[in-house]
């Protein structure tokens, strides 16, 4: 199925997806600074450049999108019925590209977490919260 775009539309819909201090990650951030929390954002130095770096706890924070990351099992993972090859190969790479950073973290001694886009929905976002609490303080 051909894309219901015309180039000149899907190049500016994609050019108005952010990859920086999206509107979950400015959830996390803001939480984790009113626990007193002090971090650093999309750290250039480390694999991935990850969101939220606590050098503190040696500890890093991806926040991803459920689509863009393709979290399994999710609701919100839907691959698109156009061009569905493309954002199945799309997908595919995000996830090797997470993986591959993850490793290269973990073996330089980062502790790597994870916190999904759905985690942050009202109806489950304060439980989600404490648990990310709960693993950064944990050894």
């Amino acid at each position: 199925m051909a894309d219901v775009h015309d180039p000149e539309t899907r190049s500016y819909n994609m050019s108005q997806i952010k990859d920086k201090n999206t509107k979950p990650e400015m959830l996390v951030r803001k939480y984790l600074f009113s626990k007193g929390f002090r971090y650093r954002l999309h750290d250039k130095k480390l694999p991935g450049k990850p969101d939220i770096v606590l050098p503190k706890y040696n500890t890093v924070i991806f926040i991803h999108g459920c689509f863009w990351h393709g979290h399994e099992d999710c609701k919100y993972f839907v691959i698109p019925k156009s061009r569905t090859e493309w954002w199945t190969e799309k997908i595919t790479k995000n996830k090797e590209n997470d993986n591959k950073h993850i490793t290269s973290l973990k073996a330089k001694g980062w502790k790597v977490l994870i916190i999904w886009e759905c985690q942050l929905k009202k109806n489950v976002m304060d439980n989600s919260l404490i648990y990310l609490l709960g693993k950064i303080s944990s050894k």
